[in-house]
C-alpha cells in the first residue's frame, strides 16, 4: 500500500511516517516508481511507534528496539521490551497506590 493509506490505516501523518524512516524506526520500504510501498509489517510496526509514544515511550528508546535481522523485525526484542516497559507500569502503579494509601490515613487522622 502507499504512504497515504498507511497514514490513514495507523493514525500517523504522512510527514511522521517519513520521520521514523529517516530515523531507522521502520525500514525503507520497497518502492514502486516514486513511490513508497509498505507491506503489513510496516504498518503493525508504526502502529507500535504510535502507541509506545502514546505511553511515553521515547523515540530514542525505541531505536534501539526496532532491529531488523535479514531484513525481518526481531519481534522477540521487541516483546522483551515491552514486556520492560510493562513492569515498569506496575511498578509506577503500585507507588501511586502506596501514596494514595499515605494520603487516606493522613485524611483518616483529621478529626473535624
Amino acid at each position: 500500500m502507499y504512504i497515504g493509506e498507511a497514514s490513514k490505516k495507523t493514525g500517523l501523518s504522512i510527514k511522521a511516517i517519513r520521520f521514523y524512516e529517516e530515523k531507522g524506526l521502520i525500514r525503507q520500504p520497497e518502492r514502486k516508481g516514486r513511490y513508497r510501498v509498505y507491506d503489513e509489517t510496516d504498518i503493525e510496526l508504526l502502529i507500535l511507534i504510535k502507541e509506545a509514544k502514546d505511553l511515553g515511550i521515547t523515540l530514542s528508546k525505541l531505536r534501539g528496539v526496532m532491529v531488523y535481522n535479514d531484513n525481518k523485525v526481531d519481534w522477540k526484542k521487541i516483546k522483551q521490551f515491552l514486556s520492560e516497559i510493562r513492569k515498569e507500569l506496575i511498578s509506577k502503579i503500585e507507588d501511586i497506590n502506596k501514596q494514595v494509601n499515605n494520603i487516606d490515613k493522613c485524611y483518616n487522622q483529621i478529626n473535624p
